[in-house]
Protein backbone atom coordinates (compact mmCIF):
# COMPACT_ATOMS: atom_id res chain seq x y z
CA UNK A 1 0.00 0.00 0.00
CA UNK A 2 1.32 3.56 -0.73
CA UNK A 3 0.07 6.80 0.80
CA UNK A 4 -2.26 8.76 -2.51
CA UNK A 5 0.10 11.49 -3.51
CA UNK A 6 -2.42 14.39 -3.39
CA UNK A 7 -1.41 13.93 0.42
CA UNK A 8 1.01 16.97 1.90
CA UNK A 9 1.55 17.48 5.48
CA UNK A 10 0.08 20.79 6.12
CA UNK A 11 1.37 22.51 9.05
CA UNK A 12 3.70 22.45 12.17
CA UNK A 13 3.42 22.84 15.70
CA UNK A 14 6.45 24.28 17.57
CA UNK A 15 6.54 24.48 21.42
CA UNK A 16 8.76 28.05 21.77
CA UNK A 17 9.93 29.54 25.07
CA UNK A 18 9.33 32.87 24.59
CA UNK A 19 5.81 33.62 22.03
CA UNK A 20 6.74 37.50 20.91
CA UNK A 21 10.60 35.93 19.97
CA UNK A 22 8.85 33.35 18.29
CA UNK A 23 6.40 35.97 16.64
CA UNK A 24 8.95 38.66 15.63
CA UNK A 25 10.30 35.82 13.89
CA UNK A 26 8.56 34.47 11.63
CA UNK A 27 6.11 36.99 11.32
CA UNK A 28 8.57 39.94 11.28
CA UNK A 29 11.59 37.89 9.44
CA UNK A 30 10.12 35.22 7.41
CA UNK A 31 6.70 37.11 6.18
CA UNK A 32 3.88 34.93 8.13
CA UNK A 33 0.67 36.58 8.59
CA UNK A 34 -1.12 36.24 12.05
CA UNK A 35 -4.44 34.16 11.38
CA UNK A 36 -5.11 33.80 14.92
CA UNK A 37 -3.92 34.09 18.49
CA UNK A 38 -5.14 31.99 21.86
CA UNK A 39 -4.19 35.00 24.16
CA UNK A 40 -0.94 34.85 25.71
CA UNK A 41 -0.30 30.90 25.14
CA UNK A 42 -0.35 30.35 21.66
CA UNK A 43 -0.52 32.19 17.70
CA UNK A 44 -0.81 30.98 14.68
CA UNK A 45 0.48 32.13 11.16
CA UNK A 46 -0.12 31.36 7.46
CA UNK A 47 1.18 32.21 3.79
CA UNK A 48 -1.69 33.49 2.27
CA UNK A 49 -5.38 33.16 3.66
CA UNK A 50 -5.25 28.96 4.74
CA UNK A 51 -6.17 28.48 8.62
CA UNK A 52 -2.07 28.12 9.31
CA UNK A 53 0.63 26.83 8.62
CA UNK A 54 2.71 27.64 11.52
CA UNK A 55 1.48 27.22 15.46
CA UNK A 56 3.68 28.33 17.99
CA UNK A 57 2.79 27.59 21.25
CA UNK A 58 4.27 28.25 25.22
CA UNK A 59 1.88 25.07 26.44
CA UNK A 60 5.39 23.72 27.71
CA UNK A 61 5.77 26.75 30.16
CA UNK A 62 6.99 29.96 29.08
CA UNK A 63 11.19 30.23 29.32
CA UNK A 64 10.95 26.31 28.71
CA UNK A 65 14.63 25.33 27.80
CA UNK A 66 15.81 24.10 24.37
CA UNK A 67 16.00 20.47 23.73
CA UNK A 68 19.74 19.20 24.53
CA UNK A 69 21.34 18.77 21.43
CA UNK A 70 22.23 15.29 20.11
CA UNK A 71 18.49 14.17 21.22
CA UNK A 72 15.74 12.91 19.19
CA UNK A 73 13.18 15.84 18.11
CA UNK A 74 12.27 17.56 15.15
CA UNK A 75 15.45 17.80 12.77
CA UNK A 76 13.81 20.88 10.61
CA UNK A 77 10.99 21.53 8.94
CA UNK A 78 10.67 23.01 5.54
CA UNK A 79 9.37 25.95 3.76
CA UNK A 80 8.78 25.72 0.36
CA UNK A 81 9.12 28.90 -2.09
CA UNK A 82 7.29 28.93 -5.51
CA UNK A 83 10.47 30.31 -7.09
CA UNK A 84 13.64 31.26 -6.90
CA UNK A 85 13.28 35.54 -6.80
CA UNK A 86 10.97 34.54 -4.05
CA UNK A 87 13.65 32.39 -1.97
CA UNK A 88 16.23 34.83 -2.71
CA UNK A 89 14.00 37.81 -0.80
CA UNK A 90 13.55 35.83 2.05
CA UNK A 91 17.11 34.66 2.48
CA UNK A 92 17.69 38.30 2.00
CA UNK A 93 15.57 39.51 4.39
CA UNK A 94 16.98 37.03 7.03
CA UNK A 95 20.34 38.02 6.50
CA UNK A 96 19.21 41.26 7.06
CA UNK A 97 17.88 40.56 10.20
CA UNK A 98 20.90 39.30 11.25
CA UNK A 99 19.99 35.23 11.04
CA UNK A 100 23.24 33.05 10.74
CA UNK A 101 22.69 30.50 7.64
CA UNK A 102 23.77 27.15 9.12
CA UNK A 103 24.14 25.67 5.73
CA UNK A 104 23.06 26.22 1.77
CA UNK A 105 22.76 23.14 -0.58
CA UNK A 106 22.51 22.51 -3.81
CA UNK A 107 20.52 18.98 -3.98
CA UNK A 108 20.37 18.89 -7.93
CA UNK A 109 16.18 18.62 -7.43
CA UNK A 110 16.25 21.80 -5.23
CA UNK A 111 18.18 24.72 -3.71
CA UNK A 112 18.23 24.81 0.06
CA UNK A 113 19.11 27.46 2.63
CA UNK A 114 19.69 26.04 6.55
CA UNK A 115 19.17 28.06 9.31
CA UNK A 116 17.73 28.24 13.33
CA UNK A 117 14.55 30.06 14.82
CA UNK A 118 15.15 31.65 17.72
CA UNK A 119 14.29 28.49 20.22
CA UNK A 120 16.57 26.25 17.98
CA UNK A 121 14.18 24.81 15.78
CA UNK A 122 15.46 23.90 12.36
CA UNK A 123 14.10 25.97 9.61
CA UNK A 124 14.92 25.22 5.70
CA UNK A 125 14.31 27.38 3.37
CA UNK A 126 14.05 26.02 -0.40
CA UNK A 127 12.38 25.81 -3.92
CA UNK A 128 12.10 23.18 -5.99
CA UNK A 129 13.66 23.25 -9.60
CA UNK A 130 11.20 22.11 -12.35
CA UNK A 131 10.64 18.25 -12.36
CA UNK A 132 12.15 18.48 -16.02
CA UNK A 133 15.34 19.40 -14.90
CA UNK A 134 15.84 16.69 -12.28
CA UNK A 135 18.65 13.82 -12.63
CA UNK A 136 17.29 10.29 -12.50
CA UNK A 137 19.37 7.01 -11.66
CA UNK A 138 19.75 4.41 -14.39
CA UNK A 139 17.04 2.42 -12.36
CA UNK A 140 14.78 5.83 -12.89
CA UNK A 141 14.69 7.14 -9.42
CA UNK A 142 15.55 10.86 -8.74
CA UNK A 143 19.78 11.32 -8.56
CA UNK A 144 19.63 13.98 -5.28
CA UNK A 145 23.25 15.27 -4.24
CA UNK A 146 24.23 17.80 -1.88
CA UNK A 147 26.91 20.37 -3.06
CA UNK A 148 27.39 24.12 -2.01
CA UNK A 149 24.45 26.27 -3.04
CA UNK A 150 25.82 29.47 -5.30
CA UNK A 151 24.42 31.36 -2.82
CA UNK A 152 25.89 34.72 -4.34
CA UNK A 153 24.10 34.06 -7.16
CA UNK A 154 20.97 33.50 -5.23
CA UNK A 155 21.04 36.55 -3.54
CA UNK A 156 21.58 38.32 -6.98
CA UNK A 157 18.38 37.10 -8.18
CA UNK A 158 15.72 40.52 -9.05
CA UNK A 159 13.37 41.06 -7.00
Amino acid sequence: MTIDPRTHIGHVHLTVSDLDRALAFYRDVLGFEVTSRYGRDAVFLSAGSYHHHIGLNTWAGRGAPRPAPGTTGLYHFAILYPDRSTLAAAVRRVLDAGVRLEGASDHGVSEAIYLRDPDGNGVELYRDRPESEWRRAPDGGIAMETRPLDLEGLLSEPA
